[in-house]
């Protein structure tokens, strides 16, 4: 039976004879480390158990005895003296008795013959579990030697095999031994490959890796620099030098292969012939020293162990070793050119190792295994003495395998200090300017700097009529970067299109076709569909390929800016398709964030929070790739009302300053933070926020762009009373567009004009100005109903609704209720209303406001009346009739749950708020507040949910049209019916808990 050491212990109480039953001999076999010790002991010390005498008996020490009695008897002295001088009567002892023998692979042969004695002579009740390692045993198989013990008829045998421990042992073990932040899973990966889950190997590295200094971090390079236990480095350097010197050459070739080896391969590395080798293994393998890992496969029992072998060999001899083994291993197929390296280098043989050093990372690019190519590419280049050669043939394919995968921090600094080599051909130097402007533009997000490399780039190319010239200037086509405007990215399309035309390298030309979309399709440009249909032809050539997936890319983030959302998933999977199939990472990547952004506008939101984070978590080595993601879940925290995080995920938890990122996506943070500001009612920072913003995409030209800032610029300076700069924004972000086709951003266009329409009528108490906003609103929400984009959709139909309702004037109770029924509508909320504040964070309080004031000044039969209006110098306007406003109110209430089904709880708080302000009482409710006794009432329930997502009370007043005092007193109210300490305790007792 293979078992662990748990599972052995539970069979071994199990197999436990009663008093009088026939006895039990019970074999425990085990490697060196594998806990057979510690078994023994947990069964002496088990209580609940048979209860024979425990008696000890470790071999091979102090000539075999067996020691004291776990419980012993009253006179000591005596049975101890017995044992030792009649050793053939310690099977007949009185009574039942548990034997505990220990590492019976180290008894003498006499030793052996009194314990085959005391095991043929176990009476009724008696039991003997017996250990050993079966590697070091005299005769292999027969734990008691030979021939085989006469066993009574009457004797139950059994034998039960420890097994090493699996990775979720080894994970307890770490959890049990590190700190939490250090118990990656990385380092118990490592520490499993290492010690082969061997336990004593195990816990004694865990306490060398606890003991580091630096502290210990949970990286895989950590576990091996703790080196190798002492326990285990004496124990393999005994057993190898227990053979002859002329046998331990194939236990050094094993430690230096280290890993499973064939035997012909270990024989070749050892530098022994085939006879003499195939001798030397055989006595290895007798001796423990190695062990057959798989069939035909040696090795070291324990990894970790190659390691103390390795150091132990005279320094000639392991260069010597290095060297056989770089050629044994370059003859496998597929060779491990990594690994072939760094034999060659550990023998001293230069030229060879940068030689394969190249030949690996031309595998690890040609495999997409990107990340390998560029950690190999950069230790290497790191290095001050490399040939200028060698540099020039090796940085090139550094910067390839960087621009298309995922790392690029350290290898941006490494090309900045190649490039300033004058040593380099100037095809090379110009190559490696082109990828690091690509890495310093697409994957660190210092714009400015990679556009002046890559013009640098494309003037040193061009010089030496280069086809990578072509690839420079295609990426100065690229326009989501701050700073140039979209004419200059216009200029250098139509340098890059003669530039591929001239150099007949298709895939120079797909690369500019490429970017032609992605330009075309930034501005709306009505041709952008006939070029993308060319870009989806297919070629055979991985270059034209890769050059293509990543145009659909990008083709499919500008067609979600733009809105045209029913073709985003269909450009994705293609592009995804052939990022994947041509192993380009970065692409595929970046795709993975457009979905992000196609989930947030589409309403997909159930669990969005947590794919952005984990997207931001998988690329934390290269935070700019994971933009899109921190503001979707900034955007989702300012639904969710969670402004606190709303603010640190926006800026992008200081990763990035907003001003640096993509323009379109720069605009959308901007947007998100204004509105924050307006809701904080910090107006005048709002104001200057949206200049600034709206300043980066002016400056770029690309009007689309402007669609999820627009709204919030224009409402900030509106209400920061520069409604001039408001009304000139509207008309260039209308001028802007032109004819082209960006549903979003026409759609954000109608709801500016309703903004400044709205603010501009509230301002002059003009209630044609309102009425006008409202069907601009209902606009709006139609065209992004068309798109869809469900949470704009509600936002601007609640817009209309709030315009509508704050054109009547008169009361919201329909013509049959009695002026007793509004006065029970208004006493339902006198509490929370009374002292209500103008602390509106929007448009909507104002109107919110003006509707409540209404209807204080309302008593009696609601009526329909017009009223002056100070735009037409006091001209009756109508005011809507009685069908428009319970229109309005419900489509209120629908927002309301719309809002909720989105999981935007502070928008839909906003919404019933207002509600509140104009529904009537329900029929039959009996005037004043409801009772809600111990639980809370809708009111306390929605304060306290605003309150644990994080809102300051002045901001929930704001969202709720309540005073702070009010909200004050609800938060109490939750606190005392929850039982709730803090807010923070009120989070979990909501069972919001963060």
């Amino acid at each position: 039976m293979i078992t662990t050491c748990g599972s052995a212990l539970r069979s071994l109480v199990g197999a436990l004879p009663a008093r009088h039953a026939e006895p039990v001999l019970m074999y425990v076999e085990g490697a060196a480390g594998t806990g057979k010790s510690h078994l023994l002991q947990e069964l002496a010390d088990l209580p609940g158990t048979p209860d024979p005498a425990r008696r000890w008996w470790r071999c091979g020490t102090d000539g075999g005895s067996p020691d004291e009695p776990s419980e012993p008897p009253e006179n000591p002295e005596e049975p101890e003296k017995e044992t030792e001088h009649r050793p053939e009567e310690t099977g007949h002892r009185p009574g039942p008795t548990l034997w505990l023998v220990d590492d019976v692979h180290r008894a003498g042969d006499d030793e052996l013959r009194r314990l085959r004695r005391m095991l043929e002579g176990l009476g009724p009740g008696s039991a003997a579990v017996v250990t050993y390692r079966p590697e070091e045993l005299a005769v292999p198989g027969l734990p008691l030697g030979g021939p085989p013990i006469a066993y009574p008829a009457g004797l139950t045998v059994l034998r039960n095999r420890l097994a090493p421990w699996d990775e979720e042992r080894v994970r307890r073990a770490a959890a049990g031994a590190l700190d939490e932040s250090s118990c990656t899973a990385e380092a118990v990966t490592r520490l499993y490959e290492r010690t082969a889950g061997v336990p004593r190997v195990v816990v004694d590295l865990l306490a060398m890796v606890r003991e580091q200094w630096p502290a210990f971090t949970g990286t895989a390079a950590e576990v091996d620099a703790a080196g190798v236990p002492p326990r285990l480095a004496e124990l393999v350097l005994s057993r190898t030098h227990a053979l002859a010197p002329e046998d331990r050459p194939v236990v050094w070739a094993a430690a230096v292969l280290d890993g499973p080896a064939g035997r012909d391969e270990l024989i070749a590395v050892s530098g022994l012939g085939a006879a003499a080798g195939g001798r030397a293994l055989l006595r290895a393998l007798e001796s423990a020293a190695l062990t057959e890992l798989d069939e035909g496969r040696y090795g070291f029992a324990v990894p970790l162990a190659a390691s103390a072998v390795r150091a132990a060999v005279p320094g000639p001899v392991r260069q010597d070793l290095h060297r056989r083994t770089a050629n044994a291993l370059s003859r496998r197929q597929p060779a491990d050119w990594a690994a072939v390296a760094d034999h060659h280098r550990a023998a001293g043989d230069g030229h060879r190792w940068l030689r394969a050093v190249e030949r690996a990372a031309e595998a690890a690019e040609a495999s997409g295994r990107h990340e390998q190519a560029i950690t190999l590419l950069e230790r290497t280049l790191a290095l001050p003495d490399l040939p200028p050669q060698a540099r020039a043939r090796l940085a090139p394919l550094l910067a390839r395998n960087a621009v298309t995968g995922l790392r690029s921090d350290q290898t941006v600094e490494v090309l900045a200090q190649i490039v300033q080599d004058a040593a380099l051909p100037q095809a090379v130097r110009g190559e490696l300017r082109l990828d690091l402007g690509l890495m310093l533009c697409n994957q660190m997000g210092r714009f400015a700097e990679g556009w002046r490399v890559l013009e640098i780039a494309a003037a040193e190319l061009h010089e030496v009529r280069s086809p990578l010239a072509v690839r420079a200037m295609a990426a100065l086509v690229s326009p989501n970067w701050p700073g140039v405007s979209l004419d200059v990215h216009r200029g250098w399309l139509i340098r890059a299109e003669a530039a591929a035309e001239e150099s007949g390298d298709d895939a120079m030309r797909t690369a500019v076709l490429a970017n032609h979309v992605g330009l075309a399709m930034s501005w709306a440009d009505p041709e952008v569909w006939d070029l993308l249909e060319r870009l989806r032809v297919r070629s055979a050539d991985p270059a034209c390929a890769r050059q293509a997936a990543r145009g659909l890319c990008n083709a499919a983030d500008s067609a979600v800016w733009l809105g045209f959302h029913g073709r985003v998933d269909d450009l994705l999977a293609e592009g995804r398709e052939l990022s994947v199939r041509t192993g380009a990472p970065y692409t595929e990547h970046s795709a993975m964030a457009t979905r992000l952004l196609q989930e947030w506008w589409t309403g997909r939101w159930l669990g969005l929070d947590k794919r952005c984070e984990d997207f931001v978590a998988a690329t934390a080595d290269m935070p700019f790739i994971a933009s899109d993601a921190y503001v979707v879940r900034g955007l989702l925290a300012v639904a969710q009302g969670d402004w606190g995080e709303a603010r640190s995920w926006l800026s992008q938890q200081g990763t990035f300053a907003t001003e640096k990122l993509p323009v379109p996506l720069g605009a959308a943070a901007a947007g998100a933070v204004i509105r924050l500001m307006l809701a904080r009612q910090d107006v005048d920072d709002a104001a200057e926020r949206a200049r600034a913003a709206w300043k980066v995409v002016a400056d770029k030209g690309v009007w689309p762009w402007a669609a999820e800032l627009a709204p919030w610029a224009v409402e900030a300076l509106a209400r920061a009373g520069d409604g001039a700069t408001a009304r000139t924004m509207v008309r260039n972000f209308s001028q802007g567009l032109g004819p082209g086709d960006a549903p979003a951003a026409r759609a954000a266009l109608v709801w500016s004009r309703a903004v400044l329409t709205e603010t501009e009528a509230l301002a002059q108490e003009r209630r044609d100005g309102l009425l006008e906003a409202a069907r601009l609103y209902e606009e709006a929400a139609a065209a992004y109903g068309e798109l869809p984009r469900p949470y704009s959709q509600a936002l601007t139909t609640e817009g209309a609704a709030r315009c509508v309702l704050a054109a009547d004037t008169g009361d919201t109770a329909d013509g049959a209720d009695t002026a007793g029924a509004a006065e029970a509508a208004a006493a339902a909320d006198a509490a929370d209303m009374a002292d209500a504040t103008d602390t509106t964070a929007s448009p909507a309080g104002k109107t919110a406001k003006a509707g409540k004031t209404a209807k204080a000044g309302k008593a009696g039969k609601a009526t329909r009346s017009a009223s002056p209006d100070r735009k037409t110098g006091g001209e009756a306007v109508p005011a809507p009739d009685e069908a428009a406003t319970t229109a309005a109110l419900a489509e209120l209430e629908s927002c309301a749950r719309r809002f909720t089904d989105l999981g935007a709880v502070w928008d839909a708080a906003r919404a019933r708020a207002l509600l509140r302000t104009r529904q009537p009482a329900r029929k039959g409710r009996p005037p004043g507040r409801p009772s809600h006794a111990d639980q809370l009432s809708p009111r306390e329930e929605e304060v306290a949910q605003l309150a644990v997502a994080g809102l300051t009370n002045r901001e929930i007043a704001a969202t709720l049209h309540l005073s702070p005092r009010t909200v004050e007193q609800h938060i109490a109210g939750a606190m005392r019916k929850t039982g709730a300490l803090s807010r923070r305790d009120l989070a979990h007792r909501l069972g919001g808990a963060p």
